[in-house]
């Protein structure tokens, strides 16, 4: 009996470590999700001041001037952003079977490490992967990385239109699978300023508005990246608060049993006193 109590207790502490890790696990998964809603105003706002020089661009654009041949041919591309770590519950399952219709024949760019091995064992091969930001402050740099490697098979001619698929997280709680069209990027979408005086420039206007379209390019993937690191991070949270609390009932449930074997052990050694009392000589 006594070794079972050992047992129980020894389980105990074990479940009590774990607790203690879940609840670490939640903590930081909380304050990196924190992070990365603080940058999410900061890039909107970008957003909107770029999408407003491209409106004042394409204002200056002659009615006889020539626009960009944006009909070129080539494969879709799609970005997934999917989970960089595991304990995200269905995170990248959810990313990526919102787009199994798509992906045959198309160009995949990956990320996220734990994404790229569910994607693997679909039988899904990207033709470009990495890891995702290891924290929000490094999220700029990444949709660099990722814009460089997006522009270089759409100048080789491997992808023409694109789309990025990523998970976001909405009011209320709850996660939500977003698909946007990043390029060729719809020019309709801009408003155009009437303009009492047009502002100097020194390039032609098409070639100012190519820059322009690039820095929007980039401020979505941004925003895109930015939302996925948010939501992965969120899912964990969710997932830490689920284990927290299935810990929570097993260490009842081990407390209970514990405590029961207490009692038996004190019930037993009561009674073998009583047997010794009862066998020793009376005088």
């Amino acid at each position: 009996m006594a070794e079972r109590l050992a047992d129980i207790i020894a389980q105990i502490q074990n479940v009590r470590q774990l607790e203690a890790v879940v609840t670490a696990m939640r903590g930081i998964a909380a304050s990196r999700a924190q992070q990365a809603r603080s940058l999410l105003a900061g890039i909107k706002a970008y957003t909107e001041v770029i999408s407003g020089a491209i409106g004042r661009a394409l204002s200056l654009v002659p009615p006889d001037g020539a626009a960009p041949d944006q009909s070129r041919r080539g494969r879709r591309g799609l970005i997934l952003f999917c989970a960089e770590q595991g304990f995200a519950g269905g995170f990248s399952e959810r990313v990526l079977d919102a787009v199994m219709g798509d992906l045959a024949g198309g160009t995949v760019f990956l990320v996220g490490t734990r994404g790229i091995a569910v994607a693997d064992e679909r039988g899904v091969r990207p033709q470009w992967s990495a890891p995702m930001a290891a924290h929000a402050g490094a999220i700029p740099s990444f949709a660099s990385r990722v814009a460089d490697a997006l522009y270089e098979r759409v100048a080789d001619g491997t992808v023409a239109q694109v789309d990025v698929v990523f998970s976001h997280s909405h009011f209320g709680g709850g996660i939500e699978i977003a698909r946007h069209s990043l390029l060729p990027i719809d020019l309709g979408r801009f408003a155009r300023p009437v303009e009492n005086q047009p502002p100097l420039i020194a390039l032609a206007p098409w070639v100012l508005l190519e820059r322009f379209a690039s820095e929007y390019v980039y401020a979505q993937l941004c925003e895109a990246a930015t939302e996925a690191f948010a939501a992965e991070n969120e899912a964990r949270m969710m997932a830490m608060a689920a284990a927290k609390t299935n810990i929570e009932s097993k260490l009842a449930s081990f407390s209970q049993r514990a405590h029961q074997l207490r009692q038996e052990e004190i019930t037993n050694e009561i009674v073998e006193l009583a047997a010794v009392a009862a066998a020793l000589p009376h005088d």
